[in-house]
């Protein structure tokens, strides 16, 4: 087997997110989560709780814990995912050693930390899973609920956490507690935005007289490729013409200015879209980056 399959650019991409995501996950730990006493979700949760009543090393019990789940998790994630898994096990207890004495930030306001640290444990995680990678802990747990039962990454983050910073809440006070879910809310947040919304699209259906016209603009000015579909009203039976659209962020605005000028009395449907499959968008790739067709 050749190692040409593995030593590639997508390879060096999912390490350097999945090495940045650690980095950054365990400097925030240390910086801003131990430093103003708030607790965490995960196994990081777990090893904080340790540190506040037993004085453990977070470094060391975070190994241990995470090398437990890993044996389990093995049996359940992609062998790419696996992989990376094992870099970032390793990877986060020695952050966690080279960042524990670095200059701390603590606020006056507790807000602030709070805020700056679910943002930035959310774009750590994030870029973790998006190197096709996990931290191991929980977040193997939450990818099986994501893989097995079609849950969402960050909800089942946040239905595990939640469940880990009850205990925590005896430890660190009901403030913090609260602080500390208030900061787990903006990771999940920040994940999902990271995940499915860095591109996130609109579908539009827009049901008018005008449709001709509608489309042909739309087509002309934005690049999309738009669906008619065939329709008639329940009640009165008449058929009518259904314009299906999916855009970008940026283009709503412009879509609902030319539906406007045309015909400001349409009927216009807009619903989110978590992802996008196809010409113009993305393509699912092989191993190799080559585009699969079905």
């Amino acid at each position: 087997m050749s190692l040409e399959k593995y030593l590639n650019k997508d390879t060096l991409k999912s390490f350097i997110l999945v090495t940045l995501g650690c980095f950054l996950f365990s400097y925030t730990i240390n910086v801003l989560v131990i430093a103003n006493h708030f607790g965490e979700g995960g196994i990081t949760g777990l090893t904080l709780l340790g540190y506040y009543t037993l004085q453990i090393d977070p470094a060391l019990s975070n190994l241990i814990l995470n090398g437990f789940l890993l044996l389990i998790g093995y049996r359940y994630l992609e062998r790419k995912t696996m992989v990376y898994t094992v870099l970032a096990v390793f990877e986060l207890p020695t952050f966690l050693k080279v960042t524990q004495d670095w200059p701390v930030f603590v606020p006056e306001n507790l807000v602030v930390a709070g805020v700056a640290a679910g943002v930035l444990v959310g774009i750590a995680l994030g870029l973790v899973i998006l190197g096709k990678g996990t931290t191991a802990g929980t977040d193997i747990i939450a990818m099986m609920m994501h893989k097995y039962l079609g849950w969402s990454v960050s909800s089942s983050l946040l239905m595990i956490d939640f469940i880990i910073v009850t205990p925590l809440a005896f430890v660190i006070g009901f403030e913090k507690a609260v602080l500390t879910l208030i900061m787990l809310f903006i990771a999940s947040k920040v994940i999902n935005f990271i995940l499915e919304g860095v591109n996130p699209r609109k579908a539009i259906m827009i049901i008018s007289d005008k449709y001709d016209e509608i489309g042909q603009r739309i087509q002309t000015d934005l690049d999309r490729g738009i669906t008619v579909l065939d329709g008639h009203g329940f009640y009165s039976k008449e058929k009518r013409q259904v314009l299906y659209v999916v855009v970008s962020r940026q283009q709503l605005m412009p879509v609902q200015r030319i539906i406007h000028e045309y015909d400001p009395e349409a009927f216009v449907i807009i619903t989110d879209v978590n992802q996008v499959i196809g010409e113009g968008f993305t393509f699912y790739l092989d191993d190799n980056g080559n585009k699969l067709h079905h």
